[in-house]
């Protein structure tokens, strides 16, 4: 698994387009979006908007690296055979969603230390040490719920119909949970759906600790129950794929 875990990552790293996508299209988003407007006060919310739109360009570009390529990855692996290689190897099944999950976690890194950089140097953001580092820790560990959400998706669409599946779901959910607009702005019934929805409780945990408080223990919950829903379904579709091979 520990192999399978460091080819994912280099294979990852030495695609062009994925790398641009998920590592340098968040920040510059972010600084379009804020840049003029930095100083400006959020809508409805005690805060920058440059603070805001931090957080939630830091969610949204580890959901870009972990959704968008473990999916269509996937899918392509699946239609080449190179699962189906695997599956003659040691490697069990639990291991190669684990390796797939840790490996895109992994690559969700730079993009998000990119962005707090370009809050705090280009943007003017001031934190204490502690909230940087625990903004950067829950960005990270919350992107592991749709790491799991892109193998699932990997294993469900075949290689034609997983790229607009999977926008469907990258674009709704970044919709929903308040990474372009806050919540506040939104309608009451997309507010009460969007409540519930993965990536509202992702970018909470990095707001709370951006108001100098410990991530909400709703919040927490919600993101592990959805890492095991996600994860469960990844390795439930992942034997079916293997009884059909």
């Amino acid at each position: 698994m520990k192999t399978l875990i460091r080819l994912e990552i280099t294979r990852a790293l030495r695609n062009k387009k994925f790398m641009f996508f998920s590592v340098i299209y968040p920040p510059a988003l972010y600084v379009l979006i804020a840049g003029s407007n930095s100083n400006a006060r959020m809508p409805g919310l005690d805060i920058d908007l440059s603070l805001y739109y931090m957080v939630a360009m830091a969610a949204f570009g580890a959901m870009t690296a972990v959704l968008m390529g473990n999916s269509e990855r996937i899918a392509r692996e699946r239609e080449a055979g190179w699962v189906r290689q695997l599956r003659l190897t040691a490697l069990p099944g639990r291991g190669y969603v684990a390796a797939k999950i840790a490996s895109a976690a992994t690559v969700s890194l730079p993009s998000i230390v990119l962005v707090l950089l370009t809050g705090a140097v280009a943007m003017g953001v001031r934190l204490d040490a502690w909230q940087w580092v625990a903004v950067g820790l829950s960005s990270w560990a919350g992107s592991f719920v749709f790491a799991a959400l892109g193998v699932a998706i990997g294993y469900l669409a075949t290689g034609d119909a997983v790229r607009p599946l999977t926008m469907l779901f990258y674009f709704g959910l970044a919709f929903l949970g308040g990474l372009w607009l806050p919540s506040s702005s939104l309608p009451g019934w997309v507010r009460d759906i969007g409540a519930w929805v993965p990536t509202h409780a992702y970018t909470a945990l990095g707001q709370a600790v951006e108001a100098g408080h410990a991530p909400h223990l709703g919040d927490v919950g919600l993101l592990a129950g959805y890492l095991v829903l996600f994860a469960s379904a990844a390795a439930w579709l992942y034997r079916r794929d293997t009884r059909k091979a």
